[in-house]
């Protein structure tokens, strides 16, 4: 059986956590930034985790990850 491919633009886009869990950036920081404030750009830096629902469905696009 040939190999399983790697989803490329999800690998770009997460990261496995010692624990095993999903870590992902957060949404909402590329562009108008002047209106949103210091705390919430800082806030915005942060990794997230993926959750549990979504989890599932992004391992399967990363096989080896």
């Amino acid at each position: 059986m040939p190999k399983m491919k790697t989803h490329r633009g999800a690998e770009k886009r997460f990261k496995m956590t010692g624990s095993g869990k999903l870590k992902r950036g957060k949404a909402y920081k590329s562009h108008i930034l002047t209106k949103k404030t210091a705390k919430r750009k800082r806030n915005l830096r942060q990794s997230g985790i993926v959750t549990k629902g979504d989890q599932d469905r992004i391992s399967r696009l990363l096989p080896y990850l």
